[in-house]
């Protein structure tokens, strides 16, 4: 087993705007600590949180262990989360404030010659989307993003996702950001990115002599990608009665994962050179017009159930939801990517919230073999062949085959060859996103959306999106909670002469 020594990252100074947020205890300050814990955190390294909530530096770092207990992935060493909160400082205010900005700038100034951040700066935007781009101009304005007059210190930003809630808000924010920042310096981070199965696809395409030459239409049926989730919306209403399933996951999450498995191989593994081949595999997606989406595309909504015995009310029940809501709780897709590698291939993609089971994975079908070989024996059919690249739970890759029964009559059953990451390595539990605020302290934009990836998979997104406002309730299938979704979803392969993969 071979094991990778990265070294530490760059100094720098980390500020956290929505310090006291769910996303701060829950997911970064967990991911802040393990990179810690495997000696990835410099040593020169300073935390600023901003906040509405009026803190001093000391209750904010007491706030800071507590929810390290709450949320951390390991135990949780004593002595090593008192050094990560000792680096702590603590700035009030609101984000539409330039006061806070002087604040800031004023914190930092005093806390960069101790803590030897040497001027570089991350600054994570763990806020509300329409925050960002008066965050990115306060913070020009400020001079605290620019790099021209910093002595060759780097400044960072990170955005959440959404990045938009359709093209055209997202080509108004790219414009916005890029009118204060540039792109080198812009970092749309989505935390699927981050996992290990999903970064192992460009390794296990282009390091194995074994999938490259058959990862084409002569020998691929079709793609399904799956996003499966068996939590509802809980508390989430208000934000996702305005979002949806296709806005919340697919522009992002699903079309992050179809670019990795549809891309050319880029001729040399950088940054951009990844990138742009993303980029190109999503604008080869075929656009739709207004009745082509209508008919290759399903929207439910979970009506009351139950998930794992526990009742789940209707989505118009939830709290901040409309009674008579028809926001998407569950899409499904079949796209097209209209090139020479997979013309006539289909993916087919799905979404959906309190579903049976809590599945993310890839599965690439490949052709049938001919079976006439066989016809004078027992053999009547063969299985199906899949390359399933799981993501979670249980991070791993199944290859299903067929083979013989044993015994003197020819049989064949299908079995499965399966690769788990946890049998095979030590891999430390994680929050998904150590690896990408590593790579932004270091400045490797490799598994970071640009501009033009997020534009190009919003122009996909957008024809769906306007067919199914025209469509209004009409369209809207319903599913109960606990299920594999609506049946319409079935559909869109059983007209194909294909299925569906089971998410149970």
């Amino acid at each position: 087993m071979t094991q990778s020594h990265a070294p530490a990252a760059d100094p720098c100074c980390f500020v956290i705007f929505g310090a006291s947020g769910d996303l701060t205890s829950r997911l970064l300050l967990p991911a802040l600590y393990n990179l810690a814990a495997t000696g990835l955190l410099p040593e020169r390294f300073a935390i600023v949180g901003v906040a509405r909530s009026v803190h001093t530096a000391d209750e904010f770092r007491q706030e800071l262990l507590d929810a390290l207990q709450a949320h951390a992935t390991q135990d949780v060493d004593p002595q090593l989360a008192e050094w990560l909160v000792a680096h702590v400082a603590y700035v009030s205010g609101s984000v539409d404030d330039p006061e806070t900005f002087s604040k800031l700038t004023a914190t930092l100034e005093e806390i960069e010659p101790t803590a030897g951040t040497q001027g570089n700066r991350l600054f994570y935007l763990a806020m509300p989307p329409d925050t960002f781009e008066p965050i990115a101009r306060h913070l020009a304005r400020a001079g605290l993003s620019q790099e021209g007059n910093s002595g060759g210190s780097w400044r960072r930003v990170v955005v959440e996702k959404p990045f938009g809630r359709d093209l055209a808000s997202a080509r108004a924010l790219n414009r916005a950001l890029l009118e204060v920042l540039t792109e080198d310096q812009i970092y749309r981070i989505d935390h699927y990115l981050g996992k290990e199965t999903v970064q192992n696809i460009l390794l296990l395409r282009f390091a194995n002599g074994l999938f490259e030459p058959i990862w084409n239409r002569n020998h691929i049926d079709h793609v399904q990608i799956t996003v499966a989730e068996t939590v509802n919306v809980e508390r989430r209403g208000r934000f996702y009665d305005r979002t949806g399933a296709l806005r919340d996951m697919v522009p992002n999450h699903l079309f992050q994962l179809l670019a990795l498995i549809a891309m050319e191989p880029p001729a040399r593994f950088e940054a951009e050179r990844v990138r742009n081949a993303k980029a190109e595999a999503l604008e080869a997606i075929r656009i739709p017009g207004e009745a082509e989406a209508l008919a290759n595309s399903v929207r439910g909504q979970y009506r009351a159930g139950r998930v794992h015995d526990e009742p789940v009310v209707a989505y118009r029940d939830a709290e901040h939801v409309a009674p008579s809501s028809v926001t998407e709780t569950y899409a499904a897709l079949r796209l097209e990517v209209d090139n020479w590698r997979w013309a006539g291939v289909p993916f087919y993609l799905r979404t959906g919230k309190a579903l049976s089971a809590r599945r993310t994975e890839v599965a690439i079908k490949f052709k049938q073999a001919p079976i006439s070989m066989f016809e004078q024996t027992s053999v009547d059919h063969l299985g199906q062949n899949f390359l399933v690249l799981r993501i979670q739970p249980n991070e791993g890759i199944t290859l299903r085959f067929n083979a013989k029964v044993p015994g003197p009559v020819l049989a064949a059953e299908s079995v499965d060859m399966t690769f788990k990451y946890k049998d095979h390595f030590d891999v430390a539990p994680s929050t998904g996103y150590e690896t990408l605020i590593y790579d932004c302290m270091m400045g490797d934009a490799l598994h970071f959306q640009r501009a033009d990836g997020v534009e190009a998979g919003w122009a996909v997104v957008q024809p769906f999106l306007d067919a199914w406002a025209r469509d209004g309730a009409k369209g809207l299938e319903f599913y109960p909670a606990g299920s594999s979704g609506p049946e319409e979803a079935g559909f869109l392969l059983a007209r194909d002469g294909r299925r569906w993969r089971t998410i149970d």
